[in-house]
């Protein structure tokens, strides 16, 4: 099963964005599943439900992080590396998606208010952010 389906089945299970996107990577990298979903709980929903950066994206990050980012005492042209590789994946993402603001991919859906949670259902919001899920990943994988 490639990676991108692996995280969108677990966005599919009830996990949110943010976790689905790092535990789809956590045994490529050597980080317990269970860490990974800890670590990423507070970024779903663009951070909390606060709909500011998609959580797929934030996740992706993370990995990123993980895969060329800076450790201690290590020199600064990891940091450098990684940051231009997040920005790499944010232009893709964006590319294809014209944002990676969550309330902007979620047509404006307000996830705090209860209305904004009867429209994610009603308009299967759902399905929208397994596609930006999937592609987090997918872009992932051509790491």
């Amino acid at each position: 099963m490639k990676t991108s389906e692996k995280a969108e089945n677990k966005f599919r299970e009830g996990y949110n964005c943010a976790q689905s996107v790092i535990w789809s990577y956590a045994n490529k990298l050597n980080l317990d599943p269970d860490l990974a979903l800890r670590i990423s709980n507070g970024f779903g929903g663009g951070m909390g439900r606060k709909q500011e950066v998609c959580g797929a994206v934030s996740g992706a990050i993370m990995v990123l992080g993980m895969m060329y980012g800076r450790g201690e005492n290590e020199d600064r042209e990891k940091q450098e590396k990684s940051y231009a590789k997040v920005r790499e994946f944010i232009d893709k993402f964006e590319a294809r998606f014209k944002t990676v603001n969550c309330k902007a991919l979620l047509d404006g859906c307000e996830l705090l208010t209860a209305e904004g949670q009867e429209m994610f259902k009603n308009k299967n919001l759902k399905e929208k952010c397994c596609s930006y899920v999937a592609y987090a990943a997918e872009l992932l994988s051509q790491e």
